[in-house]
């Protein structure tokens, strides 16, 4: 059977409702599934499965650690192709898609699901270019002293299908480092500073003392002794500042459930400022935030989605019993679909049709002339060595319909 390109849609909605069975053991909990990687994300924490999945688009991940998705079974888009398997000559490359959801997918074919087809692998062409020279190493992490880190990094200087060629880091870090090493001038008889680093107070001071002896006052006559203080005493503003190592401040109040149903997570943050590190003190040590799992008890609505097509009825004479086999005379054919899942005020599928009726001609095993399609590409050597290896391809006669419009 052949299709009119004119299509006459009528029909109205209606909705299957869609449950799930309560549950009660404990799972973790994710506020965002990825259809296209099945992985879970913006982990929520360790709730009931029921509870995690009043939520129809959350994921949530059992004792097996494998990422389940809380709504209806779908379908996932195709993967990206992969890299040819081979890095010179002939090779095979595929993709996959699966079924996520709740549902039995066990009865669908799982060849539809994965494609592969032959690819050459372009890395052969002289030895590979392999890793660039190392860069420059970034400047050290201390600006005084040893014990700092500095890093390097290199790049792959093949194409990303060849990056196979190279093998080891990309990434290097030095442990240690020399640090520019500061000297302090020292004034001739000044004492030592009362410490070694500037606080966060009032800086250390050092002093130095004079004695009146140049020339010393007499005895007899008494003379007058010098004028002026014996002792001096000055800041030491040249030091570096003494380290400042940082410490919590308070936890913020839990934020209001973020959610209206489902399970929710509530965030306290704290800031590291009481103090803040300065002048290479060391960093708070722990989390920044905590966070806790709300739960509203209320289910999320189920939106509605469209079951597949049904097969299209066979093609008849619309009126009457009329034989229209390998006749030019139309007739038409309809299919059908449901829409389904929908539960707890969820909205209805858009779109107005449950069924699709098309002009059709009845041509099952009649006679019709032909034309051939091209050839479709060699297929991958069998076996892939020896003597007895082949390879072969196919082109298909596409009938000609030009006479049934």
């Amino acid at each position: 059977m052949i299709e009119n390109p004119k299509l006459i849609f009528f029909g109205d909605v209606t909705g299957a409702v869609y449950g799930k069975q309560a549950l009660n053991h404990c799972v973790r909990c994710f506020a965002r599934f990825d259809q296209v990687l099945g992985e879970c994300n913006d982990e929520l924490g360790d709730v009931d499965e029921d509870d995690c999945c009043q939520n129809p688009r959350y994921g949530y991940q059992d004792n097996n650690d494998t990422c389940k998705y809380c709504g209806p079974l779908v379908l996932s888009p195709w993967s990206r192709w992969s890299d040819c398997n081979v890095l010179c000559g002939d090779g095979v490359t595929l993709r996959h898609r699966k079924y996520f959801g709740i549902g039995n997918s066990e009865h669908r074919n799982p060849e539809a699901n994965l494609e592969i087809r032959p690819c050459t692998g372009t890395c052969c062409n002289g030895t590979p270019k392999g890793w660039s020279q190392w860069l420059a190493w970034s400047t050290c992490s201390v600006s005084c002293g040893g014990g700092g880190v500095r890093k390097r990094r290199r790049v792959c200087s093949d194409p990303p299908e060849c990056h196979a060629a190279c093998s080891g880091d990309s990434d290097e870090t030095e442990n240690t480092c020399p640090g520019n090493t500061h000297t302090h001038s020292h004034m001739h008889a000044w004492g030592e500073c009362s410490s070694s680093c500037i606080p966060q107070g009032k800086p250390p001071t050092r002093t130095r003392h004079r004695s009146c002896s140049n020339p010393a006052p007499s005895s007899s006559p008494p003379g007058r002794g010098c004028q002026g203080d014996k002792r001096q005493i000055e800041n030491c503003n040249h030091l570096p500042y003494c380290p400042v190592n940082g410490d919590w401040g308070s936890w913020s109040p839990f934020s209001s459930c973020p959610v209206t149903c489902g399970v929710g997570l509530q965030v306290s943050t704290r800031k590291c400022d009481s103090p803040a590190p300065n002048h290479g003190g060391q960093p708070c040590q722990g989390a920044t935030r905590q966070t806790n799992v709300c739960k509203t008890k209320v289910h999320c609505p189920v939106d509605g989605m469209w079951s597949e097509w049904s097969s299209w009825t066979p093609c008849k004479f619309p009126f009457g019993g009329r034989v229209i086999h390998c006749k030019h005379l139309g007739g038409s054919q309809t299919r059908e679909r449901q829409c389904i899942h929908r539960a707890h005020n969820g909205s209805i599928c858009s779109g107005d049709s449950l069924t699709q009726r098309r002009v059709c001609y009845d041509v099952n095993l009649c006679y019709l002339k032909g034309t051939w399609e091209g050839w479709e590409p060699w297929s991958l050597c069998n076996p892939s060595c020896g003597e007895t290896s082949s390879r072969s391809r196919r082109r298909y006669c596409k009938p000609d319909y030009s006479e049934y419009k």
